[in-house]
């Protein structure tokens, strides 16, 4: 897939899937495979079966090969574009407390790399950012800073971890 380098798709890993889902929808836009997205009821009246299913099949492959292999077995049996991506987003778009968790660590985390760019350091925290807000965690500025304000060896993200432990017990 040589225009999936070039416009550099994210595979979707199970913890990124709000920028995966905009990726992926733009991409089959582009390359006019975003009808089966809406299921059957979306097939155009000058379609026959066989085109429909050609065309469902064509994005179904698309998306595929933007997933990475830890999702690809939890869809390996879903045959339809529209199927694929209800069964995606019923298990990933609502957050779990593990997802939360990831996310904050990896803000609390996030150092620019050696010899890295200023841009792709801000990128890569407005990434994070954005991810965040899409499960419904903000911050004040007060608790946004806290992290950052000298509190050496502070781990803020620990009382989470404890937290989903606890609740995924149960």
């Amino acid at each position: 897939m040589a225009d999936q380098k070039k416009l550099k798709i994210t595979k979707f890993n199970g913890l990124n899937f709000g920028v995966w889902k905009m990726q992926i929808e733009d991409y089959l836009y582009h390359k006019d495979l975003d009808l089966p997205l809406g299921g059957v009821q979306m097939k155009p009246l000058d379609f026959d079966a066989a085109k429909w299913a050609r065309l469902d099949r064509k994005a179904l492959v698309t998306v595929r090969l933007t997933l990475s292999s830890q999702i690809l077995h939890i869809i390996s049996k879903v045959t339809t574009m529209k199927g694929l991506m209800e069964t995606l987003s019923a298990m990933y778009s609502e957050p779990s407390g593990v997802n939360k968790v990831h996310l904050l660590r990896c803000l609390f985390t996030l150092k620019m790399k050696d010899n890295g760019s200023v841009q792709a350091h801000i990128s890569e925290f407005n990434t994070i950012h954005a991810q965040l807000e899409s499960v419904k965690i903000t911050f004040t500025e007060e608790e946004f800073w806290w992290p950052f304000s000298g509190r050496g060896g502070v781990r803020p993200w620990e009382p989470f971890v404890v937290i989903a432990r606890v609740v995924s017990v149960f």
